[in-house]
């Protein structure tokens, strides 16, 4: 992380005539930015009685900082990844349809200025932001996403930008999602539309926008994450707009969950990380004379969000709506007959993952399952198991696809999977995951973390299969049959469950293996809703998760890391590792 503890960067520079006539003097605007709040919207966690991050806590801070500055100098943007990650959203997306849906109307409580649309937002479907946006609209700061481009007339399907006045000042803010949704998402969701580069059009939008409406100001707000700042990564676009796009003063980005900020001398860049632990804090300075800006000077820093600090008359305000919420969250659904740790799939075949790749090959005509790990780290107590526990097992709204795939690309794909995730180790001491020592600001993971994201650490059911860690890729994975004992054939086709995600090309494994995501649609021979309603009908069916159901070898089939004698020990360490702490 890096941060700027509000040290002045200055340039003195002559930028042309203030078109609207600005009077001279200096001006001083805050700009407060947010952003992959994935619904932590309230400050309860339901269960528990425990406290959280929240939208009740940023309101908090965001309202001091109004009360020290002024309101009408105070800007607030967010970036997007609105209206997903908690049950909070999926209750007003998805239950409670009829009711004004609450996301709109917290944001016209903290009254946004502008907000720019992220790919999990797109991720619910039409039905729903489609919804959400007519009451963002009404709210003064509808969804922006001039890249999302109607397939019938080449115009934005949401709005490219919009103009606020604070401190006395002009200010166009031009809005882009993230250009790779078509790599996650399958194209029902974002029917009559399509992406392109943020980098490809956003010159050509500021160089319109400052044309038509001639700011004093000009932010771009994107769902896309920093990157490298070299072009190569289509989800990551954020800072080859910050060193290339000439007559912008503000980059208020997200996607990458890494609370940054930047400062130059001309631009700042604004990235407050995610689920509302950091708010980002900047202020601008101009100085106008003779009726030209000459002096631009920027600060920013991050502002960890307290928890406790939920602001009391918003939590009030909207008491309601959340016993709504956690009356939903707290149903009961089932039993669960274990405790369950996310963390155990990292190491091996784990009830977590059993649970998982059971869903998928209990439907029809599915064969194989390949199937990662989507909670880094949580805990599913034994015992009555409420609705708000299906979040932790599986907390993204990912359909279930079952794709025709070659036994030699099944196996191509797990020796991919399977090098995102280990090392070949050839003595003690070697660490077998993938690991380094590097606090990791998206899982709150400190000390060690992954190289890659764990969420594309799949593994396979409905085969049995050894991976020896002390082999290079290419020669780690061997197939040894079907579950049922039945000959594993290279050259035969089989029906491979796996997420919308993973199949619209998440992650690239498929397209590390040679397979045309944009193709898929031929592949497909089945689809199935959220993966997490297949859990609940599961729960409605059979009452219970026992061990000993999901852990069926004949139906699952088994997996190993090997030589157990080296391989064992040296998971046992990194694990250690990993989360001890």
């Amino acid at each position: 992380m890096k941060r700027h503890h509000f040290a002045l960067l200055a340039a003195i520079i002559v930028l042309g005539s203030c078109s609207r006539g600005l009077r001279d003097g200096d001006y001083t605007l805050t700009v407060l930015s947010t952003n992959d709040v994935h619904s932590t919207w309230f400050d309860s966690t339901y269960v528990g009685g425990g406290t959280r991050n929240s939208l009740f806590a940023m309101n908090y801070y965001i309202d001091s900082v109004r009360t020290a500055d002024g309101f009408d100098n105070v800007l607030l943007v967010d970036a997007g990844d609105c209206l997903q990650g908690d049950n909070a959203a999926y209750y007003y997306n998805y239950i409670d349809t009829l009711s004004p849906h609450l996301f709109p109307r917290l944001m016209a409580y903290m009254k946004y200025d502008a907000i720019a649309m992220g790919n999990h937002d797109i991720e619910t479907g039409h039905p729903v932001y489609d919804r959400v946006q007519k009451d963002l609209v009404k709210a003064g700061a509808p969804f922006m996403a001039g890249n999302a481009i109607r397939n019938d007339n080449g115009k934005p399907y949401f709005p490219l930008y919009k103009v606020v006045k604070k401190a006395g000042l002009k200010i166009a803010i031009i809005g882009y999602n993230n250009a790779n949704i078509k790599a996650w998402l399958s194209e029902e969701i974002w029917s009559g539309m399509h992406f392109e580069p943020i980098i490809s059009q956003v010159q050509k939008d500021v160089d319109y926008v400052r044309e038509k409406e001639r700011p004093d100001v000009m932010i771009a707000a994107m769902h896309s994450a920093c990157g490298q700042g070299d072009g190569t990564v289509l989800e990551a676009e954020a800072l080859d707009v910050f060193n290339s796009v000439k007559g912008v003063d503000w980059v208020i980005c997200g996607h990458d969950h890494r609370p940054y900020v930047e400062t130059r001398d001309t631009c700042a860049l604004l990235n407050s990380g995610s689920h509302s632990r950091y708010v980002a804090h900047g202020k601008m300075h101009l100085k106008v004379e003779k009726g030209k800006i000459t002096e631009k000077r920027f600060e920013t820093d991050l502002i960890p969000v307290k928890a406790e600090k939920a602001d009391p008359v918003m939590r009030a305000h909207f008491r309601k709506e959340f016993e709504a919420v956690k009356a939903f969250t707290l149903q009961e659904v089932g039993i669960l007959n274990t405790d369950i740790y996310t963390r155990d799939s990292f190491t091996g075949m784990s009830d977590y993952m059993n649970l998982l790749h059971t869903l998928c090959l209990s439907q029809e005509p599915a064969e194989i399952s390949i199937a990662a790990p989507l909670t880094y780290n949580g805990r599913i107590r034994s015992g009555v198991l409420v609705f708000n526990d299906l979040f932790t097992i599986y907390p993204f709204e990912n359909q279930l696809y079952v794709v025709k795939m070659s036994g030699e690309e099944i196996k191509d794909y797990l020796e991919a999977s399977y090098d995102k995730w280990i090392n070949t180790i050839s003595k003690p001491g070697d660490h077998v995951l993938k690991i380094q020592g590097r606090d990791d600001p998206r899982t709150q993971q400190k000390g060690w973390s992954f190289v890659n994201r764990s969420y594309n650490f799949d593994s396979a059911a409905g085969i049995n299969y050894t991976v020896d860690v002390t082999k290079p890729f290419g020669s780690r994975i061997s197939i040894s049959s079907m579950a049922d004992g039945d000959e594993f054939e290279l050259d035969e086709d089989y029906n491979v469950a796996m997420t919308s995600y993973r199949a619209s090309g998440g992650g690239g494994l498929l397209e590390e293996i040679g397979i045309d995501t944009d193709e898929i649609d031929e592949r497909v021979v089945a689809r199935y809703p959220e993966i997490r309603n297949l859990l609940y009908d599961y729960l409605m069916e059979n009452g219970s998760i026992d061990p000993e159901v999901i852990g069926d070898q004949k139906v699952i089939g088994k997996w190993a890391f090997v030589p157990e004698s080296v391989a064992g020990p040296a998971l046992k360490a990194d694990k250690d590792l990993l989360f001890s702490r």
